[in-house]
């Protein structure tokens, strides 16, 4: 039985804070993806947690899927996909919509044990909604807490909730995670929901930075230090070893940017070495970099390209809006103003922006740092209401 070393497809877990999206992926994939020490101590995910698992369906027993081939008399690999779990409080939804804009499809983590959409819920969905995200499957967490009727009430509050949306036809599946309860069909509901998109290898290879880092540890002399580390996910098509590397905007100094240019020397997965990379599943790529210049993730939001493809940067941006109807439920959302200040998430990169001019199509905003600019690619849109940045639409880059 061989196991693909490399994910071919990356979901995301989505949700209200402390419903269960990172019990989930341990309960799937046996990896707590809480793994920073701020996160551990406060019991929620701050940063965008990763983990890979491979899908089995047994022989034997028909229609039994898992994530543990041991249960099998003989299993069959299905596929190995990768999770995105991303945090659920609202403080951090930033962190949240630059994950859903790696995602190839979502899982929506809703407890039964709470009323029917809590903020962030109907907010994560909101940011499935605007990265269009299709793919969706829902789970219906914390079902061992509830009796049949509450559950059954609690299935129609999320039947309500989805309508008109992205997740209207998406499957609602009842988990108790805690004793392991439907993973099984779980899992077959992902394989059903949730396919490997058709990729292009030949189009040229891209990768959006999730994190960087420097692996030395201190004291390490200098003949034994390692070049920088960046990881993402590429979406489009392939990476090798040897592989001469753009990217864009790079370090940010003194208010401008510095493109990097440097060399792959190994490609990795979260538990193997391979040679190529490919789309699908988070990859680490490590590079003849300073280290000091991937540390600390100092290179996320950062696209990775062949050398000579890089897309342009730019500060200041047009862009087609679409407003959301309302906000989390809580009131509606007004038109932009001249002079206000925004948060734009594009792909995995976040920026404060202010709007400097208002068309009668466009908007044009000035951005505090460059940004790589891709054609038909989503923004995000953030207005700071009541104190916090509230995700309130979506914008489409306008070619000058």
């Amino acid at each position: 039985m061989n196991e693909p070393k490399q994910a071919e497809v990356n979901i995301g877990l989505a949700g209200h804070v402390d419903h269960g999206k990172t019990s989930i992926v341990k309960g799937l994939s046996g990896k707590w993806t809480d793994t920073h020490s701020e996160e551990l101590k406060r019991g929620i995910t701050m940063k965008l947690g990763y983990a890979d698992t491979t899908l089995y369906k047994c022989k034997e027993e028909k229609g039994k899927y898992t994530t543990n081939p041991e249960e099998c008399e003989e299993a069959e690999v299905l596929r190995k996909i990768s999770f995105i779990d991303c945090p659920g409080h609202e403080t951090l939804m930033t962190v949240t919509l630059s994950g859903a804009n790696i995602m190839d499809g979502a899982i929506l983590i809703i407890a039964a044990n709470e009323e029917c959409p809590q903020p962030q819920t109907k907010e994560h969905l909101a940011a499935l909604d605007i990265t269009n995200t299709k793919n969706i499957v829902i789970v219906q967490t914390k079902i061992d807490l509830v009796d049949k009727k509450q559950a059954k009430k609690h299935k129609e509050q999320i039947k309500k909730m989805i309508k008109g949306t992205v997740a209207e036809n998406a499957p609602i599946i009842p988990i108790a995670a805690h004793h392991q309860v439907n993973y099984d069909k779980l899992i077959e509901a992902i394989e059903k929901e949730i396919p490997t998109p058709k990729r292009d290898p030949n189009k040229p290879a891209r990768l959006h930075i999730a994190r960087s880092f420097d692996i030395n540890k201190p004291g390490t002399p200098i003949k034994d230090i390692k070049g920088g580390v960046i990881g993402g996910s590429i979406t489009q098509g392939e990476f090798e070893i040897g592989d001469e590397i753009e990217i864009v905007p790079g370090i940010r100094e003194d208010g401008k940017t510095r493109k990097l240019e440097t060399e792959i020397t190994s490609l990795s997965t979260e538990k193997d070495e391979i040679k190529k990379g490919k789309p699908g599943g988070l990859i680490g790529i490590q590079t003849k970099l300073d280290p000091s210049l991937t540390k600390g993730d100092n290179l996320i939001g950062s696209i990775v390209t062949e050398k000579g493809s890089a897309p342009s940067v730019k500060k200041e941006i047009e862009i087609k809006t679409t407003l959301l109807k309302e906000n989390v439920g809580i009131e509606k959302i007004e038109p932009l103003k001249t002079n206000e200040d925004l948060v734009i998430t594009a792909g995995t990169d976040t920026v404060l922006g202010k709007v400097k001019k208002i068309f009668k199509d466009t908007v044009k905003i000035e951005l505090r740092k460059e940004i790589p600019v891709e054609k038909d690619k989503r923004i995000a849109i953030s207005r700071k209401i009541k104190a916090r940045w509230r995700l309130i639409g979506y914008g489409e880059i306008v070619e000058k």
